[in-house]
């Protein structure tokens, strides 16, 4: 009598859903200021580089499928191509951005004005908040940053908005000073019975927040400060390819072991203002 064969744990088969988002083309793109730990003015930045490698990410959203709009670029506004930080749209309404710096500051208008104008039913801010950078929809919650940029009385003002969970996560990082820098979404629309999955960087949280991570989501994937430093976790999934930063190889070796199709791009010219993919990626719910 032979011994039963071990048991063989099935990679998971992911399924990707089609993604409607929103970019801007950095042709203004320069860093004249320093409003976050990644910006160095004393720095050249090439603004012709920063726009062949956007298209490189607009265009694999293309061949992946996406419905890709286009919001025109602003002179004087070199920040406006992170488009995550524009606002967040969920059910047809866009919750608009209302900036820390003032530097960022019109482009919380100007994002309005194009939802507006494409539609949406626009509800203008009465709180601090950045927009898809500090809110991250998974599953029917909306998991919500706070600590360096959005201000926590934004959390109730999207929470009564859209009538979903609000969790409150504080960020003690400041290089990770966006919820959108320290986890990623993988499974945006997850399966009916199904968890959706995360991945984040544990040190970018406080202890409360860690906790709160442990308990809803055990099965999350970890991602080691290397990987981070590059913004790989600024990602962006349709819940089988990841479009990661190309220098998160730890990361990339983590996606492909659960099922998931890691996309590699280098946006190292926009590292220089502090964002990734999923800052240049703006997600349209209707």
């Amino acid at each position: 009598m032979t011994d039963a064969a071990p048991s063989i744990e099935k990679t998971p088969q992911r399924v990707a859903t089609k993604r409607t988002v929103l970019m801007c083309r950095p042709d203004f793109f320069t860093v004249v200021y320093r409003i976050n730990p990644w910006m160095d003015p004393r720095l050249p930045t090439d603004t012709a580089l920063a726009v062949r490698q956007w298209e490189v990410l607009y265009n694999t959203y293309l061949e992946l499928g996406f419905d890709v709009e286009l919001i025109d670029p602003i002179d004087g506004l070199p920040d406006m191509v992170y488009a995550a930080n524009g606002g967040f749209v969920l059910d047809n309404i866009a919750y608009g951005a209302s900036f820390t710096y003032k530097e960022r500051q019109p482009e919380g208008p100007a994002y309005m004005d194009w939802f507006r104008a494409n539609g949406f039913d626009v509800r203008e801010p009465q709180n601090v908040n950045e927009g898809e950078g500090d809110f991250l929809l998974v599953g029917d919650a909306i998991l919500a940053g706070t600590g360096f940029r959005s201000a926590s009385n934004s959390h109730q003002e999207i929470g009564e908005i859209y009538g979903r969970e609000v969790v409150t996560l504080e960020l003690v990082n400041p290089s990770f000073y966006h919820l959108d820098t320290a986890i990623a979404v993988l499974d945006p629309a997850p399966a009916p019975g199904e968890s959706p999955n995360i991945a984040y960087l544990p040190s970018a949280f406080n202890e409360a927040g860690l906790a709160v991570l442990r308990e809803r989501y055990p099965d999350a994937i970890l991602v080691n400060e290397e990987d981070a430093a590059v913004l790989g976790l600024n990602s962006f999934s349709d819940g089988h390819n990841v479009v990661i930063a190309a220098r998160a190889k730890d990361f990339e070796r983590q996606l492909l072991e659960r099922g998931y199709n890691p996309i590699g791009v280098d946006l190292s010219e926009l590292l220089l203002g502090g964002g990734g993919v999923k800052c240049c990626t703006l997600e349209l719910r209707r």
